[in-house]
């Protein structure tokens, strides 16, 4: 099978460059970026043949010792493309010069190509992927001063740098930009102009396989022993669990759901019937709302919240499988997606950067049952589109298929500051006003669909701020809830969902006709990045 290799340096989208390819029906490999290349690169093995390489990007300079590929990457005869840093180090490797800018390049940069014509192959191939003009997404701070010999550049960023570069005789290209976010224009197809029309890669991949090779892998690993998984009942764990279900004996699928208080309105409820309808034989709800509240109290600082959570449910989760009576043999399932982990700075290689803990990837329990190896998670190289289409494949509801992204720690880190009992039960019902709101609603635009359906997520945020308002005649002090609605197709990059004002109004109105400590509601309108989807 044709395969592409991609090359970590520490990017918090290099999964998502394979997941582009892997659209495009073509296997994508990610190794971290100093790895030794004897024994990968083998063109004569047609059963699994490289056929190309990427270099990612990285939040590191080239200039300040940045990661480095194998010298073997620049003489393998392979075409090779780097993004962002990845153009930068293929430059500086080959004797360029790469200098910090003055002002930094981020977010949507128009970028102007020049005429194909000129060029020859397989530079006219690739650039049969671009635009004459074409709006990208930059994100980096440092651009190319002097270009190493045989490089040329044929795309300027409208701030006037380089932007797309080729090399004049080896099959080496360059991008300044991040082709692999759903943002840039055209990137799709820039991505298929370099891996099926450069390096002729033909489809061989689907989901169906990945199915297919994680159930294998799932008995290979657990075979006879018990798996248990922690379950919220959102769509990451839900489709861990149809999973698990469908690859081992269910009657050796364990699923642990804990009620934490922390949870979305009637969400117990609502987890019991759609597991039992996958076909859950031991369910186990664990009502522990006090354990965690006490465990919150006087802790504001997010960081802080998420190590306290991701700690109790460990705490928990030990103390009622030794109820269970389980064997030590158990593996511990979590529904972590990639995103989890590259934001908690655990992705292929070592040089991500943190950007939040996950309860279920950062907290010291989990990090020494993951050394002791007994955890499995079998989602931790897919994207939340994935993980939805993966959940239609195993016949999850689609009720649940579609359904928001919610987050581990639940209203804990949509609470901003102190986490109370009372505070949740607001939120929890005003951020229900806001589902059933966006459910009822047409899409402007979009036939039958409903807002929440254009929408990839949507959630309401509580605000440690009180601020004065009237109530009829009388005064009335009530807590700031922000909304949050945002636009994407990875959760690596997002923006804001543009409301008509008629119905942010009218959603407005009804949460504070209805949840009377609320006095005020706002919209955050704050794309990804610079901010994050959640608050913390």
């Amino acid at each position: 099978m044709d395969k592409i290799l991609i090359l970590d340096f520490g990017s918090q989208t290099t999964q998502l460059i394979g997941r582009r390819i892997r659209d495009l029906g073509v296997y994508a490999e990610i190794l971290p970026g100093d790895s030794p290349l004897s024994g990968v690169l083998n063109p004569a093995d047609t059963a699994d043949t490289v056929r190309g390489i990427i270099l990612s990007g990285s939040p590191e300079s080239v200039y300040e010792n940045g990661p480095a590929p194998d010298t073997a990457v620049y003489g393998c005869g392979l075409p090779l493309l780097g993004i962002c840093y990845g153009l930068q180090r293929l430059n500086y490797d080959q004797g360029g010069g790469v200098e910090a800018l003055p002002k930094r390049e981020y977010g949507r940069i128009g970028v102007q190509m020049r005429a194909a014509d000129s060029g020859g192959e397989p530079a006219r191939t690739f650039l049969a992927g671009f635009a004459p003009a074409f709006t990208a997404w930059m994100s980096h701070g440092d651009t190319l001063t002097r270009l190493a010999p045989g490089l040329r550049v044929w795309g300027t960023s409208e701030t006037g740098y380089p932007a797309v570069v080729i090399h004049d005789t080896r099959p080496w290209f360059g991008l300044q930009f991040h082709p692999e976010v759903s943002h840039c224009e055209g990137g799709s197809e820039i991505l298929a102009a370099g891996v099926v029309g450069v390096c002729g890669c033909s489809a061989g991949w689907t989901m169906e396989q990945y199915v297919e090779e994680v159930r294998s892998s799932l008995r290979e690993r657990v075979g006879d022993n018990p798996a248990l998984l922690l379950i919220s009942g959102g769509v990451d764990s839900t489709v861990a669990g149809a999973l698990l279900l469908t690859a081992l004996d269910p009657g050796a699928v364990h699923l642990m759901y804990m009620d934490t208080g922390l949870m979305r309105k009637d969400e117990t409820n609502t987890v019991k019937a759609s597991l039992e309808r996958l076909g859950a034989r031991h369910l186990h709800i664990i009502h522990c709302e006090e354990e965690f509240l006490s465990a919150l109290k006087g802790c504001e600082e997010p960081e802080a919240k998420r190590r306290i959570i991701g700690d109790l449910f460990i705490t928990i989760q030990e103390r009622e499988v030794a109820r269970l009576g389980l064997p030590d043999s158990y593996y511990l399932a979590q529904g972590t997606l990639y995103t989890d982990l590259i934001e908690s700075g655990k992705g292929v290689g070592n040089k991500a950067h943190l950007i939040k803990s996950h309860h279920n990837v950062g907290s010291p329990l989990v990090d020494a049952k993951r050394r002791a190896g007994r955890i499995i998670e079998p989602l931790d190289r897919l994207y939340k589109d994935e993980v939805r289409r993966l959940g239609r494949i195993l016949g999850v509801d689609e009720e649940v298929v579609r359904r928001h992204p919610f987050p581990g720690p639940g209203l804990a880190v949509r609470i901003l500051g102190e986490v109370t009992k009372e505070k949740c039960d607001i939120l929890r019902e005003a951020d229900a006003i806001f589902m059933e709101e966006l459910k009822k609603r047409p899409a402007p635009g979009a036939g039958d669909r409903r807002l929440y359906d254009e929408i990839w997520q949507a959630f309401a945020v509580l605000l440690p701020i009180r601020s004065v308002g009237v109530a009829g005649d009388v005064r009335k002090y009530g807590w700031v809830l922000a909304l949050r609605a945002i636009t994407s197709a990875d959760g690596m990059t997002a923006d804001v969902y543009p409301f008509p004002a008629k119905d942010l109004l009218e959603i407005s109105t009804r949460i504070t006709n209805t949840v009377k400590d609320i006095g005020r509601v706002t919209y955050d309108i704050s794309s990804k990045p610079p901010a994050t989807i959640e608050w913390e």
